[in-house]
């Protein structure tokens, strides 16, 4: 069994910054790619950032150049450095990994969610 454990969200004024972090356990044979999205209520969960096994990397539009994702392989632990969060960055942020337990196909791995709130 995977668990994926998040950390690090919490309340924080406009323009300051937050770093989430998102360790994988259990049986793990490899891990493809590590992710962070969010989700509004009544909101599609969205991308916010991902990270591949070779370190490349994908950002939503909204957060280009404000966001920071990586990763720590020998951990499997991926991180996401916030800075100048605004207001609609407020939302529940789920660390999400493509990855396998075995020798089969890959999977997808889900967190429990970690709630930011950007407010004054």
């Amino acid at each position: 069994q995977v668990q994926l454990v998040e950390s690090g969200g919490g309340l924080v004024q406009p323009g300051g910054s937050l770093r989430l972090s998102c360790a994988a356990s259990g049986k793990i044979f490899f891990i493809n790619a590590m992710g962070w999205y969010r989700q509004l209520p009544g909101k599609q969960r969205e991308l916010v950032a991902s990270i591949t096994s070779g370190g490349s990397t994908n950002y939503a539009d909204s957060v280009k150049g404000r966001f920071t994702i990586s990763r720590d392989n020998a951990k499997n632990t991926v991180y996401l450095q916030m800075n100048s969060l605004k207001p609609e960055d407020t939302a529940v942020y789920y660390c999400n990994a493509l990855l396998r337990t075995g020798l089969g196909p890959s999977g997808n791995y889900w967190g429990q969610g970690t709630q930011v709130t950007v407010s004054s």
